[in-house]
């Protein structure tokens, strides 16, 4: 089996071990029916950086919540931390971590609201069936993404389109958002509804995702536009020669009765 025992779990670089955290999260938040908005969302005060989140997400009820993720257990800071994020960006606080480090970070968060997913603190596979898992994983992705290349329908709603334009064209949800001219919770019901008309498939939630699967769809309607254009232009071509060909036989024609007038005139002179 593979464990990591104190001593090798202290020689682990923290940042590496957030962002495998960070990874296991996010996969947590939508198996749990969470649509992925943003991940590593700034916090922005009269243009300057306060902060920063680990993701927003939405229920799917309405409900946007800040969320902090914490590779080991929260203590009353972290939770006094996520708080005051969400406060700022207007949104519910929620923590994803190990539990928490004591009961003085229980009693705040239950208090001030903060909701707390915990992560088992040990994840055990074996090595060979975690290659297995890594490689069907990465064969699964690949083949999704054709799927979604080769399956994608030709012609959408024009207001589908402008959606994934915004989408593809924009670093986070909000963004896409403004650029719409909507609220966020308004974009992502558009997005359902292009979901449900199977442009979008469903497994894509987090943005990251969504903006693959519009850069996707744009770069095919593009190929298609050129393929149009092309077969235009060979249709074209085909008429053209044809034409040329009619007026070939016509100059032949000419060049006929021309030489039959010849031959009556050189008749008549002699």
């Amino acid at each position: 089996m593979m464990y990591m025992n104190v001593e090798k779990k202290r020689m682990l670089n923290p940042s590496r071990r957030w962002l495998s955290s960070e990874r296991v999260a996010i996969r947590v938040l939508e198996d749990l029916g969470y649509n992925i908005l943003d991940v590593r969302k700034r916090i922005v005060i009269n243009d300057t950086v306060v902060g920063e989140v680990d993701a927003i997400v939405d229920d799917g009820a309405g409900q946007t919540f800040a969320v902090e993720i914490k590779a080991g257990k929260i203590d009353v800071s972290g939770i006094r931390q996520a708080y005051v994020n969400s406060v700022i960006l207007g949104m519910k606080p929620l923590v994803i971590c190990k539990g928490f480090a004591d009961d003085a970070a229980r009693e705040l968060a239950e208090k001030l609201g903060v909701k707390i997913i915990q992560l088992s603190d040990v994840f055990l596979v074996e090595s060979e069936e975690l290659e297995t898992v890594l490689r069907e994983v990465i064969e699964d992705a690949i083949a999704e993404y054709f799927e979604v290349f080769y399956g994608m329908v030709h012609n959408i709603n024009p207001s589908y389109l402008e959606v994934l334009k915004a989408i593809a064209e924009t670093t986070a949800i909000d963004e896409a958002a403004e650029r719409l001219g909507v609220d966020v919770h308004t974009l992502m019901k558009k997005v359902d509804e292009i979901r449900n008309a199977g442009v979008i498939p469903r497994w894509a939630r987090r943005y990251t995702a969504l903006k693959r699967i519009a850069h996707l769809f744009i770069q095919r309607q593009n190929i298609f536009k050129l393929m149009d254009d092309i077969t235009k232009h060979y249709e074209l071509l085909k008429s053209i020669e044809q034409q040329l060909n009619q007026l070939t036989q016509q100059l032949s024609a000419i060049h006929k009765h021309v030489s039959r007038m010849q031959t009556s005139l050189q008749q008549l002179s002699t």
